[in-house]
């Protein structure tokens, strides 16, 4: 049997990384379902999450160098399974931002759910209630984080 593909988007996977509320839901999720699917658009927005929270002081240099030297291992060690962007991702997104009219998807939610359909997820986990919705919408199973 396949096992189900499992698509986290960058505000459920950054609570691996940092103490957040429900840190301890996503460590355990990802312990007994992973290793789980990410994207290179995931990497650029941990990217800047952890140099935005540097610069509000929430984490020192060092700790934001750390934090992004382990994610970037965990990649490398297939632990997140990292998908490259898909050709078609802007018209992909464009054309989901129509079919998910009144959902108020902002330009990374539609990216991440153009990457999670592409990769035929079945999963999204999410720490993002519009995100959900709209992979309700899709037909994702979605499991929250928020």
């Amino acid at each position: 049997m396949m096992s189900e593909i499992i698509y986290f988007d960058t505000s459920a996977l950054a609570k691996w990384y940092l103490n957040e509320a429900r840190s301890d839901d996503v460590e355990r999720y990802i312990q007994e379902h992973g290793p789980v699917a990410m994207s290179e658009l995931t990497v650029v927005e941990m990217r800047c999450l952890l140099a935005r929270r540097r610069r509000e002081k929430n984490i020192d240099s060092k700790m934001e160098a750390q934090v992004f030297a382990t994610f970037q291992e965990d990649i490398r060690q297939s632990f997140l399974i990292c998908h490259p962007l898909p050709k078609d991702l802007a018209a992909g997104s464009v054309n989901l931002v129509s079919l998910l009219a009144d959902v108020p998807l902002r330009t990374l939610d539609a990216l991440h759910l153009m990457i999670a359909k592409e990769i035929q997820a079945d999963i999204l986990a999410t720490a993002d209630k519009i995100m959900a919705a709209g992979g309700k919408l899709m037909g994702f199973g979605v499991v929250r984080f928020d």
